[in-house]
């Protein structure tokens, strides 16, 4: 085998490899009569800690294109650091009341989980949390936990390299999740994906107004998107 042939054959051999470890995403479960359990259940109501409010650039992937975005983007993202996240924290209690509607009984717990601090689920297979939330059972004497995990919050452009392709948008990412902590099984998964562009000319520093309006828009959105599939 010639030098050329094997290198290629390494490199397929590493691509194989690198794509085989890539986590698939969780597909969506939708929200039966069933997942809230029987009567009287306890369900906790968490939140990841929110992120902080940003603009967010993928595709600028090199340091060099990422530092020349930025610096393109800077009134933005100064802006962006003064927007309040709204009513967004008080998500809980609006879920608890629904949760409190369909006949189970919510628990609020307050202080917001870190995912990432949790140990790895041992279990793995379709529809199971792929962390182990079952020492929050315990600790908040609980059945279920519902889990709103916000990981991105504020405004989002596209770029390929030191292009941009996009206007910047208003954008909330995140998850809701409800797990039965004594399987770690998903009895509901739902992505939350918001883009909200602006109404007309979005660069208007220092206060960006349209985008501005989109933001609080994304917020509301997701917020009812979330919420709906609570609701009796």
């Amino acid at each position: 085998m010639n030098f050329r042939a094997s290198l290629a054959g390494a490199a397929v051999c590493a691509l194989l490899f690198l794509t085989g470890c890539v986590t698939p995403p969780q597909p969506a479960v939708p929200m039966t009569s069933k997942s809230l359990g029987t009567q009287g259940a306890r369900i906790g109501v968490a939140m990841s800690p929110l992120p902080k409010v940003d603009t967010h650039l993928p595709g600028a992937s090199c340091l060099l294109c990422l530092a020349a975005a930025s610096i393109a983007n800077s009134s933005l993202t100064s802006h962006a650091r003064t927007l309040t996240y709204e009513d967004l924290p008080k998500l809980k209690e609006m879920i608890a009341e629904l949760i409190r509607k369909r006949g189970a009984e919510p628990v609020v717990i307050q202080e917001p989980i870190k995912v990432d601090d949790l140990p790895n689920n041992p279990a793995s297979g379709a529809n199971l949390a792929r962390k182990d939330f079952s020492s929050l059972q315990k600790k908040y004497g609980i059945d279920k936990l519902l889990l709103v995990d916000v990981t991105l919050i504020g405004f989002e452009r596209t770029y390929s390299a030191y292009i941009p392709t996009s206007d910047p948008k208003a954008a909330l990412f995140g998850s809701g999740a409800l797990i039965d902590l004594k399987t770690m099984s998903l009895e509901w998964y739902q992505q939350l994906r918001v883009l909200r562009s602006a109404d007309g000319a979005w660069d208007e520093p220092p206060k960006f107004p349209g985008l501005t309006n989109a933001y609080f828009q994304v917020l509301e959105l997701g917020k009812d998107e979330l919420l709906k599939p609570l609701s009796p």
